[in-house]
This record gives structure tokens, sequence and C-alpha cells, in this order.
């Protein structure tokens, strides 16, 4: 399953009991750029700033000091439920002096963060990877000709005594059509291999 980030960021605001919720959603790549629009879009005069992010398998959320597990698994529920990942959603609720109780917590955190990502703009994440054509200097014209047909990006390009070596990043889904054609055109001489990220 492809799932969704956000094309831009998205606000939500609701009304509960005279409890105010506004839901502030963001697309975020790592922890670090969660927790700086955390501080960015937090309201240190509200009563609460609950939060929760998915990135991948990481994720983490945040009561702010409402009773345990009314905001921030609620507010992840909703990421995960609307199928979004490496997205982050704030809800900052101003109390409006009635009681919600647990139950009507968790559904107003969780629907405002819900409702917030329903109607945002959504942006197909795809799975890009890292790979390395190794041929023939011969071939090196070919070669780049073929990169737009598989949405493929030259991130690298050296030569050593075997000919061309050229870095590319473009969709895993497209990796086997491209070496197959790469292996067609070359005879097997040039080879489509995955690079592995330095540290992985």
């Amino acid at each position: 399953m492809i799932l969704d980030t956000l094309a831009a960021p998205a606000t939500f605001l609701l009304e509960v009991k005279k409890s105010r919720f506004r839901a502030n959603a963001s697309a975020v790549r790592n922890a670090a750029e969660a927790m700086s629009w955390l501080r960015e879009v937090s309201v240190p005069d509200a009563t609460h700033n609950c939060w929760a992010y998915r990135i991948g398998a990481d994720y983490r959320s945040s009561d702010d000091a409402e009773p345990g597990g009314t905001a921030g698994r609620p507010i992840l529920a909703a990421i995960d439920q609307q199928g979004f990942d490496q997205v982050m959603v704030v809800v900052t609720r101003w109390y409006g002096g009635i009681n919600l109780g647990a139950g009507g917590l968790a559904r107003a955190y969780g629907g405002c963060a819900a409702e917030c990502l329903r109607t945002a703009q959504r942006l197909p994440l795809v799975d890009l990877a890292e790979a390395e054509i190794a041929c023939d200097f011969a071939l090196s014209g070919t070669v780049h000709s073929l990169l737009p047909a598989f949405q493929a990006e030259k991130i690298g390009e050296s030569f050593d005594e075997h000919g061309l070596r050229l870095r590319l990043r473009l969709p895993a889904s497209m990796f086997e059509g491209l070496a197959q054609r790469l292996r067609d055109l070359s005879r097997g001489a040039a080879t489509l291999t995955i690079h592995e990220a330095d540290g992985a």
C-alpha cells in the first residue's frame, strides 16, 4: 500500500461543549523537523498542545497533561487510519469550562485530527531507491537517454578504467524495468545495482 503525506500544511477548527480545538497538520521528514514544527505551531497560553507524528516505523505522541491516552494516541490513530506517513498533527485546546470526560476528549482530539487530514491535500509517497549503473563509455549516450522514461534522477557520475559509473535515484517500482532494459540494450554488459546508503 502506498501511503500519502501532506502536499501542504492543513488546519481544522472544532468546538465541543465550549472547548475549542484547532488541528495543525504538516509533512515532516524526521523527528527533529517534527519537534521544530511543534514549537512553531504550539500556542503557549492555550490549555493543551497535544500531538503525534508518524515517520515510517518511528512514531511519538503526547497528551500534554490531558488524562493519559485521551489525546496523543487518538491523534496518532487518526494519522494511521487516514493512510498518512511522514506527517505530524498538533491539536491545540482552549478549555471552555465543561469537562468532556476521557471518552469525549479522545473523540474530540481524534476527530479534530482526522477531519483535518481528511480535508487536506494529499501527496502520494513514492518509495525511492538509489542505484548505480556501470557501463562501457560507448553506451553513455544510450544510458542517459533511458533515464526520463524510468523517472530516474542522476545524482552522481564518475569514470574509471571500466567505463562510466552513474548514481541514480528512481522509484523502487521502476528498478527492475530499467535493469531489464539495460541488459537488453547492452547484451548484459551494463549493470544496475542497488546502492546501499552509507551507514545504513
